[in-house]
């Protein structure tokens, strides 16, 4: 039998999908801006987040949330243009490593100032200390849900 939506629940759903529409949206406009998209931000943030910026296949792409095809066909395009390199995994034939290139570290190093102040202007600015406390609590406790 569905439950469905109380007046309330589904007001506070529909502001979510809205939110989760709009600001990706105009956070994805600012980065084109900075000469940057938003899955080539995300790729070279990722790769920036590991010490020596390398990753392998199977636990960049489950990071990132995308398959591992997906991310293959764009570090590809990414390569071409000299933002990350790739070679052969040792450890999984099928698997490649990714290194975040001195070039893709440039490019993200120029686009992160610009991109913290669009989070910041667009979001952040927005909610106070307390509201950003619990929305990291509420987003992290739904994000870490089992698939």
């Amino acid at each position: 039998m569905t439950q469905w939506l109380t007046t309330d629940e589904e007001r506070a759903w529909r502001a979510v999908r809205r939110l989760l529409t709009v600001l990706p949206s105009r956070l994805g406009r600012d980065l084109t801006q900075l000469g940057v998209s938003t899955a080539d931000y995300e790729v070279l943030s990722t790769l920036s987040e590991k010490p020596d910026r390398r990753w392998g296949l199977k636990d960049f792409a489950e990071k990132m949330q995308w398959s591992r095809s997906r991310l293959s066909h764009h570090a590809a395009r990414m390569e071409a243009r000299g933002l990350i390199e790739r070679e052969p995994d040792p450890a999984d034939a099928r698997g490649s490593i990714y290194h975040l290139t001195d070039a893709g570290f440039a490019v993200l190093a120029e686009a992160a100032p610009g991109h913290l102040e669009s989070v910041r202007a667009r979001f952040l600015d927005h909610l106070s200390p307390e509201e950003v406390a619990v929305l990291e609590r509420v987003a992290d406790r739904i994000a870490d849900l089992p698939d």
